[in-house]
């Protein structure tokens, strides 16, 4: 956590726990709803932090920023059974859960309720922590969407693209976390910024769209 002022490391810590717990729920929740047990039967259809989090996810959102929580276990042909686009709303309702949390959280800062402060010691100012919790949420939103496993990206894509792609898919999945830490940690060394080129400008830009003029 070197560098990070004793306010960040605090925000980002909350924004953990709410950001992935909502993230994980939702994706428990949405299954159970098309009929899906597999996610109560693991003990994931809960508010409770401690059975969504990831060691290595959580330590990656503290130093980058960004990280990730348990994947909740679903049984893809129990929904299918349900509905052809059940998976696809599953894997969809944890990054748009983040999107929402994004939205709530800009609407007193929008609205003018909350003055325009910085912290100066232990606990961020409640605009410090808004700003973190909206950029946080966003990021986790955009960098699930990425169509690679087993990012929740895949599965949407999958639904949409046509049946000709399925085999290009199948083919790729395996390699899929490989060519994510590539992307996030190969690629800047060698000028291929996914973050600074796509990701960063998309939260920057939905961050403003959702404040207008409040910053």
């Amino acid at each position: 956590m070197l560098g990070l002022s004793p306010a960040t490391i605090l925000t980002r810590i909350i924004t953990l726990l709410i950001a992935f717990t909502i993230h994980e729920f939702s994706h428990a929740w949405v299954a159970t709803s098309f009929g899906d047990d597999t996610p109560r039967a693991n003990g994931r259809l809960t508010l409770n932090p401690a059975s969504h989090l990831d060691l290595m996810g959580t330590l990656m959102l503290l130093f980058a920023g960004f990280g990730w929580a348990r994947p909740v276990p679903v049984n893809p042909y129990a929904l299918q059974r349900r509905s052809p686009s059940a998976l696809m709303w599953v894997s969809l309702a944890g990054p748009f859960s983040n999107f929402l949390l994004a939205v709530v959280a800009a609407m007193p800062l929008r609205l003018g309720l909350v003055r325009y402060t910085f912290s100066t010691g232990l606990f961020p100012s409640l605009f410090e922590f808004l700003i973190e919790f909206i950029f946080i949420n966003l990021t986790l939103a955009l960098f699930n969407l990425i169509p690679l496993a087993p990012l929740d990206g895949e599965k949407i894509a999958e639904y949409f693209f046509p049946p000709s792609w399925a085999r290009v898919m199948e083919t790729i999945r395996p390699y899929g976390p490989l060519i994510l830490i590539s992307i996030l940690f190969v690629g800047p060394l060698i000028g291929l910024d996914l973050f600074g080129w796509v990701i960063s400008p998309a939260v920057t830009g939905l961050t403003r769209l959702l404040l207008g003029g409040a910053l």
